[in-house]
């Protein structure tokens, strides 16, 4: 399960990560690269200076809004991008574009969902 998270993380959303082991749960945490006891291992992605630190929790129920986005310059190349990827895009029945699955507000901004390998929604957004 982790190697297909790793994979849609890294080479999907093109970013860097790590497989990493919690030492302590608290505000100081001391971070290790192993690559063992998955159940006690969390996904770092460092994307430019930010890091993103994915969980693992029990009894992992997705929930339906989106948890992650990224603000992307132009939505149709990064939604292209990303369907040559094998990434699937959302359908909701409100989405303007269904080929591409991109959503455009009243106020111009554009929004497209998809979900990665653990069902949770994620988000690329065009803003005006």
């Amino acid at each position: 399960m982790w190697t297909r998270r790793l994979k849609f993380y890294d080479s999907v959303i093109t970013a860097e990560m790590k497989l990493v082991e919690v030492k302590n749960a608290g505000i100081k945490q001391d971070y290790r690269v192993c690559s063992h006891h998955l159940d006690q291992f969390a996904l770092v992605m460092k994307a430019g200076e930010s890091m993103i630190r994915i969980s693992k929790v029990p009894d992992f129920t997705p929930i339906r809004s989106t948890v992650l986005g990224w603000e992307v310059q132009n939505i149709e190349t990064a939604v292209a991008s990303l369907k040559k990827q094998g990434v699937a895009f959302e359908k909701y029945p409100f989405i303007q574009d269904a080929e591409l699955g991109i959503w455009t507000a009243p106020t111009g901004d554009k929004v497209a969902w998809f979900k990665d390998p653990d069902g949770n929604v994620l988000s690329v957004s065009q803003h005006k």
